[in-house]
């Protein structure tokens, strides 16, 4: 049996195991391997292997003859020294294609078939073109709502689940869609200060300018493991973290990592990843909040009905008592649109600033007030008060002060992107529609979220008088290409709608 020489290669592949093979390698000629094949590295004759996605190199000096080069996750996987000799075998195609194939086809899928393509993509038995073909076969079919309770089950099933030892169990999650909507990061302290168990485990954004993950990593780590997650919230009874490190639902991580390029979040596929994740964290009651306005997600109140429809029979079935609300997502909400922007907005929140965003600020309230109310204690329509005297009464920022200390205060958080252009006013008038895609495409164009100082700035909203020539936003970036792509963008089409003041 050929035996090569790991060589771990410095490239983050990004949620894919990929191996390099040297073209002049005698294995590579005489197995017959081909680029983006499949293959089997065993550390052991009879272990589990690790699975990885081939490419081919011309260059020795990232792997020469006699080599595997490994990327970083392989690296991780394998736990071996480089130099190590391993066994590399032909991959055998995983047998849940087949169902994959089928859904192309569109035909409804049952919960082992979703288990088992679960299992694989776990297991990195997929490529990223693989589940790419299954994203795409979810979203152009469709699912039936059997369907979506059966992929939510599965991506429960093949990852880890938390436990509090609690029978209430706070969660809260946006639908997303509407930049800047950083209300988390005011309920969870709100729901916290108020002694309600809130563990907030977020993903990071798939097709917005920032998430919840994004923004809150501007003020504390993020990345916390299962340990420190637990003694966290034990003490600060909330926190605001990464979902990935914990393990939960893994599937659906692997799945946006794919759906994030593509810019894909199709409603059946939106339901599992959400729902999946809130059990696996170990929540027990849940607050949807799904946008409406003409640029969100959703653009019809009967959607916006089919959609809580879909989430109430999903969350019914796998234990988990949830409320939908439907809220106005006809513009942005606050001022910035971005990780640096949006932390900026919910401080000022916090701390009463006196040019705190007004909009941000009710938004969080009422629905902190909805979560509150999950209390048997707190009696209905008293939520609202309770949460808005925890904030007014600076409770909610000593908890999100706490919060941030025991997740680890960033000692030096990133700064507004140092490119900055502003967009002014084209005539005189009244703003009459902000497009929600077009400002989050423009933030995302400056670099955002990757980049946390970049994005917008808005300096009007919906129903705000404006002069010609007056500024309607900032964009700001950090790098020249990046700050150019959004300028352009922005010059075609800056997102506002004017009623001029002649008409």
């Amino acid at each position: 049996m050929t035996k090569l020489k790991l060589r771990p290669v410095a490239i983050d592949t990004y949620k894919e195991n990929v191996a390099y093979l040297h073209r002049g390698c005698t294995f590579y000629r005489s197995e017959g391997f081909q680029a983006l094949s499949k293959i089997e590295i065993h550390k052991e004759e009879d272990g589990q292997p690790v699975i990885a996605v081939l490419n081919i190199v011309d260059d020795a000096g990232i792997t020469a003859p006699g080599e595997l080069g490994i990327s970083e996750q392989v690296f991780a996987q394998l736990n071996l020294p480089p130099g190590t000799s391993v066994t590399v075998k032909h991959a055998t195609p995983p047998a849940s294609l087949d169902a994959v194939h089928d859904k192309i086809s569109g035909e409804a899928l049952d919960y082992e078939q979703y288990l088992k393509i679960a299992q694989d993509i776990v297991e990195n038995r997929y490529s990223k073109i693989e589940i790419a073909a299954f994203l795409v076969g979810c979203a152009e079919t469709g699912f039936e709502r059997d369907e979506v309770l059966h992929l939510t089950r599965a991506m429960v099933e093949t990852g880890d689940r938390l436990e509090w030892g609690e029978t209430l169990v706070a969660d809260k999650h946006c639908i997303g869609g509407i930049p800047g909507n950083r209300t988390t990061m005011l309920i969870v302290p709100i729901v916290a200060a108020h002694g309600m168990l809130m563990p907030k485990t977020s993903s990071r954004a798939i097709t917005s300018p920032a998430g919840t993950a994004d923004t809150m990593e501007v003020l504390a780590n993020v990345d916390l493991l299962p340990d420190t997650l637990h003694a966290i919230v034990q003490r600060e009874r909330g926190c605001l973290a990464w979902g990935g490190t914990a393990r939960l639902a893994p599937v659906d991580d692997i799945l946006i990592a794919v759906e994030r390029p593509l810019s894909m979040d199709s409603p059946g596929q939106m339901v599992a990843s959400i729902l999946s994740k809130k059990v696996a964290a170990g929540s027990t009651r849940l607050l949807i909040d799904i946008p409406l306005g003409p640029t969100a997600k959703v653009r019809s109140h009967q959607g916006a009905l089919r959609l809580r429809k879909l989430f109430e029979y999903v969350g019914d079935r796998i234990g988990l008592e949830l409320e939908v609300v439907i809220t106005d997502g006809s513009q942005p909400i606050g001022r910035g649109i971005g990780p640096v922007l949006e932390t900026r907005d919910v401080m000022q929140v916090l701390e009463r600033k006196p040019g705190a965003p007004m909009d941000l600020r009710e938004k969080a309230l009422q629905l902190a007030g909805r979560i509150i109310e999950f209390d048997a204690d707190v009696r209905g329509g008293a939520g609202y008060h309770i949460a808005r005297d925890i904030l007014d009464s600076g409770r909610a920022l000593a908890k999100m002060e706490a919060i941030i200390e025991a997740q680890g205060k960033k000692p030096n958080p990133p700064s507004l992107g140092r490119l900055h252009h502003v967009i002014t006013a084209p005539g005189t008038g009244t703003v009459t529609a902000i497009d929600n895609l077009q400002m989050a495409s423009i933030a995302r164009l400056a670099g955002a979220p990757l980049d946390k100082g970049a994005g917008v700035d808005l300096h009007k909203k919906t129903g705000e008088h404006v002069e010609a020539g007056e500024p309607l936003y900032t964009i700001y970036a950090a790098f020249p290409a990046d700050y150019e792509f959004a300028l352009d963008a922005a010059r075609q089409n800056s997102g506002y709608t004017l009623r001029e003041a002649h008409e």
